[in-house]
């Protein structure tokens, strides 16, 4: 049986705080400043197969956000979500930085998911991977971000957008999947930047 909701809340995010995927989404509520009310997902008890669980989400993953009547599921899809409706300087809808910011969303569900999302997964919980090949994508991963940071703040438009909220969680979390930042002073620089946003909260 899943957690009971602890009040009325419009507002509900399923999650695991282990998950740099719901973390994404945990942080841009708080930065937001969007109450929610936190209903826990035990993994390990299988409490994400549930049927009740896969009413919500029947792929069975977290997190899941229901928002009044909205159910979003996939953290990509909720960042969209919460800019669009709650403020849209996270996602402008310029078709150029739209597109742009879209790409970066592209690289946290690929490039970054099957680099660093998959090590830190293979070092904290023992899933098999080729590491070999995860370790090169992230690295060229980086260089590419490290590249693009050298001369602008932002992945995008020239001010935080759900696009460094996205890519942010498995970057900030790279020690997780041994992988060494310090070759890559621009996006500590940028990692650093994200750390000073009013309302951020760390993993």
């Amino acid at each position: 049986m899943l957690p009971s909701p602890r009040s009325e809340s419009s507002r509900k995010l399923y999650g695991t705080h282990q998950s740099g995927n719901v973390y994404k989404v945990r942080l841009m509520l708080s930065l937001l400043d969007l109450p929610y009310e936190w209903i826990g997902i035990n993994l390990a008890a299988k409490e994400h197969r549930l049927p009740e669980f896969l009413q919500l989400n029947p792929m069975g993953q977290v997190p899941v956000l229901v928002d009044v009547n909205v159910n979003i599921r996939d953290s990509q899809a909720i960042l969209v979500y919460l800019a669009r409706k709650y403020d849209n300087n996270w996602l402008p809808i310029d078709a150029e930085y739209m597109a742009k910011i879209m790409q970066w969303l592209s690289i946290a569900a690929n490039e970054i998911e099957h680099s660093l999302t998959a090590l830190r997964r293979h070092f904290l919980l023992g899933v098999p991977i080729d590491r070999a090949k995860a370790e090169r994508t992230a690295k060229q991963l980086l260089q590419v971000m490290d590249q693009h940071l050298e001369n602008q703040p932002w992945l995008e438009c020239h001010h935080p957008t759900i696009a460094d909220i996205a890519c942010y969680p498995y970057i900030y979390r790279a020690a997780d999947s041994q992988i060494d930042l310090s070759p890559y002073l621009n996006l500590i620089t940028w990692l650093n930047r994200i750390q000073q946003l009013p309302g951020y909260i760390a993993m």
